[in-house]
Order: structure tokens, then C-alpha cells, then sequence
């Protein structure tokens, strides 16, 4: 019998049309039976309570105080198998040879198994139990027995040298398969990732065409008409309107190059998107009246945090711009604990919607974004007829 560094879980085989149910254990079981040390613990533990109880059940009434000693030692050596399961085996020889402790020499034969598999200390270690186990002791006895005593006596040796070595070898050899297997998970699981990353690559550099051929097409006539429009305009707004519309278009130009740039590369598009860093320029440079309140460290902010806010402040003052020109926005933010706080409020508009085209999904996009973060998100009309974007964000993201 062999009682493994390793102790695994058996379970019964899954018959046609039932499920395999397991009963979880409790977690803290679960942690410290992930420890190695815990487990080596049991396993010594488990295998001198069984050498023990064989030695007590099998020793007679009577025996030679020596014998009595000797498999006892080989019951206390036990748990040295793991650390010198040579020098255990030793110490068992006596004790099975003069005694009565067999139990404990096969549980130390098969860890020896299982650390050097079918080496010569193994066949040495094999030969060693399974003589222990043919020669009959004391030599008188050995001497009475007859030739099918002996025989049978062979084929008993045969089997309890053989079985520990067997188990021992199986023990590792599963260890190692399970090894190779999960190696082979990893190695598949990576060349997945790899040929999602090419069919990725294909689809960026496709957008990218797409988006330079048509979306950077548009823009620069855009550009190019407001440029010719302040060239000829008359009026002082006209060539402001036209230069407001030069300097956006340009400004978008750029960023959509960039980001074809981008695509095209196959990088991390979120290392290009701006963040709270940038959320200065964006306020001078949008055409409505703000005023910026900051209580935050942008460098100190997680990046998918910053981005968030900085889309949100952004995506509110194009709102503003589009649906209340003219009035006057605040932009607040502030972190508070573990959590970002990101406010717009604008008051009620002074003058008519621009009547730009609008989706209608910037609000949902900021919604979406805000919980992906594990944050909120709330937008409506405030008593007074203005607007107000409030978000909130994790810290801890």
C-alpha cells in the first residue's frame, strides 16, 4: 500500500445522462489544502497512523522485544520519506524483515518510486522488500516450510514489491502528463490570441482605409470651405463662425489621423486617447463659455479613469454647443475618497439649438463607459432649464 506525497481527488465515472456533482469545500480549507506544506503535513500524518495500526493489529502476543522495537522504528520513519526516502527505507528493512511492519516498507518503497521512478535504487529497494517478505523469520521456521509454501511465498513477494514500485511510477507519470497537458492548453490558448490579434490587425488596417478614403476626405474640404468662407466673408461673426469651423475641423483632422496611425500599427489605441491631462485645452479651446473647477491630480488617476472623464467632459460640451449656445457651463471635478466625481452644468440656453445633426447615442456611449468602470451615471434637466452630466468613477479600477 502507498500512500502518495499528493492525496487526489477520485471521482466516480460520469454515466450517461447524469451530472457530476461536487461538494465545495469551504474556502479556507480550500486555501490551505493549496499549500504544499499542508498537504506533505497530511500525507505524514496519514501514512504512520496507517504503519501504525498495522504494526498494532498484526503484532502478536509475546513477540521478541526486539522485533516489537524494530517495527516501530520503521513506523516512526515515516516521515522522513519525503526529505530521504532512501534512509526511510532502511530504517523499514528491519522492521518488515524481523517484524511485522510491511505496511510502512511499501509505503516508503513507492514514494521512493515515485521520486526516482525505475532507476537502481528503485530495483535495489524492490528487491530488499520483496526478500523481506519470501524469507520467513527466524531461519528455523524459514527452513520447515515446503516448496509450495515458498512458492506462493515468491508470488506474494513478487506483488508487494511490485505494487508500491507500479503506484509510485503511475503517480508521477500522471504528474507529468498533466504538466505536458496544461503546457498544451497554454500553447493553444496563445496561438489563439495570436490569430485574433492577426484577424484584428486585417480589420484595423481595412478601417483604417475606410476612415482615411472617406471620414479625412470630407473634413478637409470642410476645412478648406471655412478657410475660403473667412477669406470672403464680410462680417466680423461670419469670419469668426468660418475660423471656429477651420480650427475644429483641423483640430478633428489631426486626431483622426492619428488614430488611423493608430490602426494601421496595430497598437493600443487607449495609449493615444487623451486624459484629464488634456482637459485645459479642451475647455480654451471649445467655442462655449466654462468655467473649470479641478480637485484632482490627473498623473495620479488610473488611465481608463482619466480617458472616461476627459470623454465625458467633452462629449458635454459638444452637447452644449449644439443644443444651448451661448450659455454659460460649469465643469467640476473633484476625487472624493475612492471615487472621481465628474459634473457639467450649463444654464438655460440664451439662444436656439444650432440645429447640428446628432445621434443620439453620446449619452448612451457615456453611460455604457461609466459602467464598464463600475461607476454611474445620471443626465437631465435641471429646475432652472439648464443641464446637468453628472459621473461617477472608481479609484480603484
Amino acid at each position: 500500500m502507498v500512500v502518495p506525497d499528493d492525496t487526489a481527488l477520485v471521482t466516480p465515472a460520469r454515466t450517461p445522462g447524469r451530472a457530476r456533482r461536487r461538494i465545495p469545500l469551504p474556502p479556507r480549507l480550500t486555501e490551505l489544502w493549496a499549500d504544499p506544506r499542508v498537504r506533505g503535513i497530511v500525507s505524514d500524518i496519514a501514512a504512520t497512523a496507517i504503519a501504525a495500526l498495522d504494526v498494532w493489529l498484526v503484532e502478536p502476543d509475546g513477540a521478541p522485544g526486539y522485533s516489537s522495537w524494530l517495527s516501530w522504528l520503521a513506523v516512526l520513519a515515516m516521515p522522513l520519506r519525503r526529505h530521504v526516502p532512501c534512509v526511510a527505507l532502511v530504517l523499514t528493512i528491519p522492521g518488515f524483515f524481523t517484524g511485522w511492519a510491511q505496511l510502512a516498507a511499501m509505503i516508503a518503497l513507492g514514494t521512493l518510486a515515485k521520486r526516482y521512478l525505475l532507476t537502481w535504487r528503485t530495483l535495489i529497494a524492490a528487491f530488499l522488500v520483496g526478500l523481506c517478505r519470501f524469507v520467513l523469520w527466524p531461519w528455523a521456521d524459514f527452513l520447515e516450510l515446503t516448496w509450495r509454501e515458498h512458492f506462493l511465498d515468491a508470488i506474494y513477494a513478487v506483488l508487494v514489491a511490485g505494487m508500491p514500485v507500479a503506484i509510485g511510477m503511475l503517480i508521477t507519470v500522471r504528474q507529468e502528463l498533466s504538466a505536458r497537458i496544461n503546457q498544451l492548453a497554454r500553447s493553444r490558448a496563445r496561438e489563439q490570441r495570436l490569430h485574433a490579434q492577426t484577424v484584428r490587425s486585417a480589420e484595423r488596417a481595412k478601417l483604417a482605409r475606410e476612415m482615411h478614403d472617406v471620414v479625412s476626405h470630407q473634413v478637409t474640404l470642410i476645412a478648406m470651405q471655412a478657410g475660403a468662407l473667412k477669406v470672403s466673408a464680410k462680417d466680423a461673426d461670419s469670419v469668426e463662425a468660418a475660423e471656429t469651423i477651420r480650427a475644429l475641423s483641423t483640430r478633428t483632422l489631426e486626431e483622426l489621423r492619428e488614430l488611423v496611425g493608430v490602426l494601421r500599427s496595430g497598437g493600443d489605441e487607449d495609449e493615444y486617447q487623451p486624459g484629464l491631462e488634456n482637459i485645459g485645452t479642451l475647455v480654451h479651446g471649445c467655442d462655449v463659455s466654462v468655467t473649470l473647477a479641478m480637485d484632482a491630480s490627473p498623473e495620479l488617476l488610473p488611465a481608463p479613469v482619466s480617458r472616461a472623464a476627459y470623454r465625458t467632459v467633452q462629449e458635454s460640451l459638444t452637447n452644449v454647443h449644439k443644443h444651448a449656445a451661448g450659455s454659460p457651463t460649469t465643469v467640476r471635478v473633484r476625487a472624493t475618497g475612492s471615487t472621481l466625481v465628474v459634473e457639467i452644468r450649463n444654464d438655460r440656453p440664451k439662444c436656439r439649438p444650432s440645429g447640428l445633426p446628432s445621434g443620439g447615442h453620446g449619452l448612451l456611449g457615456l453611460r455604457e463607459r461609466a459602467g464598464l468602470l463600475g461607476g454611474s451615471f445620471t443626465a437631465g434637466p435641471t429646475a432652472d432649464g439648464g443641464f446637468r452630466v453628472r459621473a461617477t468613477y472608481p479609484l480603484s479600477v
